[in-house]
């Protein structure tokens, strides 16, 4: 079976990793253009593999199209995919193509669905191999995996260590299923589907009269991008590592009310967040601790969201 790998990141170099230490016939892998300065692994491990990389700006011309049926795929596998491919790829193949979405479709389509499913305080999600088509992640179903979201999992390890590794194992038992042919192709419910847009700075803003598990929710659904957005001393803040604590604390949401080692303690309604791990605007991160020591914070300083300022 000849394979076409599209993707990027750690992701689709794990994939084709695994897949070509099995002994699948990878004939050409497909990425994103080089950034200066950042490395692109996925493309990376294809040239050392001998393995013929494209890596066009726009999948969608007819120049890619000519190019990529000249590799005569039987399968496409979509390994972290955040660009558009056009039908005339997708459903080129003659086994079609299969993607990898760490969501348990039809909840959470878009490039943005760890985000969204901690943000929201769920406690399960997943990750599904499908059939892609026109739509943004609305095609058949494939496979499902689900797994807990535990109440300290941030974007980072609900990923690298859950959604990441799970996705490898769904790619290559998807592939076994097509390979006997067995794959089945169900229907999305659409009467469950949800959609939310790419999580950015403007959905990261923490408003600290909400809820303490809302906001502390909103610090692990973000971390480690784009990472959750308070303000001090009229200079943008944002939080990272972090741990609740719950309970009426009795001070004003927002308010440092103490200091250890370990970071700075800040209320919200109903508890506070002990921060562990900050970024100065314009400043790489740092401990809470190192932050507290450097500005010299003081126990009652208050920090604001941007809509209280």
């Amino acid at each position: 079976m000849r394979i076409v790998v599209i993707g990027q990141a750690a992701f689709g170099q794990k994939v084709l990793e695994v897949l070509t230490g099995r002994g699948e016939e990878i004939v050409g892998v497909y990425t994103s253009p080089d950034i200066p300065g950042k490395a692109n692994p996925l493309k990376e491990l294809a040239v050392q593999l001998g393995i013929p990389t494209f890596q066009p700006r726009e999948m969608r011309t007819p120049e890619v199209y000519a190019e990529y049926i000249k590799l005569k795929p039987d399968l496409n596998v979509m390994a972290y995919v955040t660009s558009i491919i056009p039908e005339s790829i997708l459903n080129y193949p003659k086994l079609g193509t299969i993607q990898y979405h760490p969501s348990l479709l039809p909840r959470h389509r878009g490039g943005s669905a760890i985000n969204w499913a901690i943000i929201n305080g769920e406690t399960k999600t997943g990750i599904t191999i499908f059939w892609p088509d026109r739509g943004i992640d609305t095609g058949p179903i494939l496979l499902q995996k689900e797994v807990e979201i535990s109440p300290d999992d941030t974007v980072g390890s609900l990923y690298f260590d859950k959604l990441f590794p799970l996705g490898i194992e769904a790619s290559v038992e998807s592939i076994e299923l097509i390979k006997k042919g067995i794959a089945p192709r169900i229907p999305q419910d659409e009467s469950q589907a949800t959609y939310e847009g790419l999580c950015t700075e403007k959905d990261a803003v923490i408003n600290w009269l909400q809820p303490v598990t809302k906001v502390y929710n909103l610090i692990r659904g973000t971390n480690p991008q784009p990472g959750a957005i308070t303000h001090f001393r009229g200079k943008r803040l944002k939080l990272f590592d972090a741990e609740l604590a719950a309970g009426d604390l009795g001070e004003f949401p927002g308010r440092v009310i103490n200091i250890t080692k370990e970071g700075f303690t800040v209320a919200a309604m109903d508890g506070g967040v002990l921060i562990k791990r900050v970024q100065v605007e314009g400043a790489p991160k740092i401990a809470g601790a190192e932050f507290a020591e450097r500005v010299n914070l003081k126990v009652g300083t208050d920090l604001v969201s941007k809509m209280l300022q």
